[in-house]
């Protein structure tokens, strides 16, 4: 969600239960516009907030001149002093899955749980022995926010555009989806690196515009039914909600190239969304 009307978006997704304080507003407004300048950054967006046991995390996005790779995490605790996340490795988005439950509230706190290995012993006999794992939450906090970009940003189709070069930009010719469009998920892509694309026939691939169509639609996505689709305000305003991150949603006015995405919860994966659907 972008930082530059910040306190217009946010009532896109009012109905979704995403609200912030005037005091949240002000301030986000204000210390996102000057962190955007000081870092020279693109654009900033206004991530979401990560919902903790004694504080919640306000993070924020400083995007570079590609729209898709040059992308730095910042988080708070009072929308005022912004520091860095640290940029986590495979091992460290491995490691966040074995903790279960919310976030404390405090970027120091260290986390710990205990592994229990079958390891072979004497003969067929299997020996359990016990592997201490410990993380810090600043590492966790880093390790959910790159699984939920990973596994559910995403964005309408035509809204950023591949150059020769590679590099992806905003569309500013991107006048919105129609409203028949908007209600496919076809219509809306993830904002990473195409997985499934490249295995796709290539009869298939040879009528995409290769400009707009260079991601993944989240029609391909397991299980059916992880995504759904609302309109509202007589269709001038379609939320596309993920049940996988219960708490991301996208908002889109078709017609316009107003949209924007937003994460607000626990940071907890839904395990459940196989007895929901």
């Amino acid at each position: 969600m972008d930082a530059e009307n910040l306190h217009l978006n946010i009532d896109f997704v009012g109905s979704c239960g995403v609200v912030l304080t005037p005091e949240q507003k002000a301030t986000l407004q204000t210390s996102l516009t000057i962190l955007k300048h000081e870092n020279n950054f693109t654009n900033v967006v206004f991530w979401g907030i990560v919902r903790g046991v004694k504080g919640d995390y306000f993070i924020a996005q400083g995007i570079g001149k590609d729209a898709m790779t040059s992308r730095k995490n910042l988080y708070s605790k009072d929308c005022l002093v912004w520091g860095i996340l640290p940029v986590p490795g495979k091992s460290d988005i491995e490691k966040s899955k074995y903790f279960k439950g919310r976030l404390t509230g405090d970027p120091s706190y260290e986390a710990e749980y205990v592994d229990i290995k079958q390891m072979p012993g004497e003969g067929d006999e299997l020996v359990e022995r016990e592997e201490l794992i410990t993380m810090k939450e600043e590492d966790r906090l880093a390790a959910i926010v790159e699984r939920i970009d990973d596994e559910v940003m995403i964005v309408p189709r035509g809204a950023y555009m591949r150059l020769p070069s590679g590099q992806v930009v905003r569309n500013k010719s991107f006048e919105g989806l129609t409203v028949a469009e908007a209600s496919k998920a076809l219509s809306y892509f993830h904002f990473r690196p195409p997985i499934h694309l490249p295995h796709k026939p290539l009869i298939d691939r040879a009528r995409l515009d290769k400009a707009i169509d260079f991601l993944d639609t989240i029609e391909d996505d397991n299980p059916k039914g992880c995504w759904t689709i609302q309109f509202e305000r007589g269709s001038r305003l379609v939320l596309i909600k993920s049940l996988l991150w219960i708490g991301y949603v996208l908002y889109h006015l078709p017609g316009t190239n107003k949209y924007g995405s937003i994460y607000v919860g626990t940071g907890e994966y839904n395990i459940d969304l196989p007895f929901m659907i």
